[in-house]
């Protein structure tokens, strides 16, 4: 069993129902959603390109999967989970666009902004005390020797090499995109998400996703609001 603390806009918010539809699931049911396809992309090649984001289900990573570290149970994740999200304020990230991260493609803010990065550092360190600790597997999965110093010493300290400063906010479309397809995909993805691009992304709440076993989908097992002052 591993959790992981994700953005994701609440269920009935169209920019869910949108992105359900291209991923081909919806996290909050767990529910498979037919995929919309287009005539370059039909829906078996939608189904390939977005395999690998479809196991997550439509997010921004916050703070990455973890197992529950010793004298740590669900129920005092969830309480302390409730508890953070009534002790913080929703905040609008200005402007979000589709772009590229290495060979994915993602909805991603038009520019950093500190309020956004400031939130997601917190939410990593006031869950770290329920974060087992990572087994050497784990690490190795990470590919350590292809990061960056501080990315490594923020996989020890943290789990996740792209945290505090690392940290992007990234909600992902795709899998890897061949560069023949990127040009392509990434206007077919500017076409579909025009209605929220270039437009403000309310940050309304957090989710504590859950992955009952390794490798099987995550779905989302609470959401909550933000509600502090």
């Amino acid at each position: 069993m591993r959790y992981a603390l994700y953005f994701t806009p609440p269920a009935d918010d169209p920019l869910t129902r949108s992105a359900a539809a291209w991923l081909g699931r919806d996290a909050f049911s767990g529910k498979t959603v037919a995929i919309e396809a287009a005539d370059a992309f039909p829906a078996e090649t939608m189904a390939s390109l977005t395999e690998d984001p479809r196991r997550y289900g439509f997010h921004a990573t916050i703070k990455a999967p973890f197992e529950l570290a010793e004298g740590q149970s669900e129920d005092m994740l969830a309480e302390r989970f409730r508890a953070f999200c009534a002790s913080r304020a929703a905040f609008d990230i200005p402007s979000i666009v589709v772009g590229q991260l290495g060979p994915f493609l993602a909805l991603i803010p038009a520019e950093t902004h500190p309020p956004l990065q400031d939130f997601a550092a917190a939410v990593v360190e006031a869950f770290e005390p329920f974060r087992a600790p990572l087994s050497d597997a784990d690490i190795a999965r990470r590919k350590p020797e292809r990061l960056g110093e501080a990315q490594r010493a923020h996989l020890l300290r943290w789990g996740y090499p792209y945290v505090m400063e690392e940290f992007r906010f990234h909600m992902t479309l795709t899998g890897p995109v061949e560069p023949t397809q990127a040009d392509a995909m990434r206007q077919h993805a500017s076409t579909r998400f025009a209605a929220f691009t270039d437009k403000p992304l309310r940050i309304s709440g957090l989710a504590l996703f859950v992955e009952r076993q390794r490798g099987t989908p995550f779905t989302v097992h609470a959401w909550q609001p933000l509600t502090g002052a």
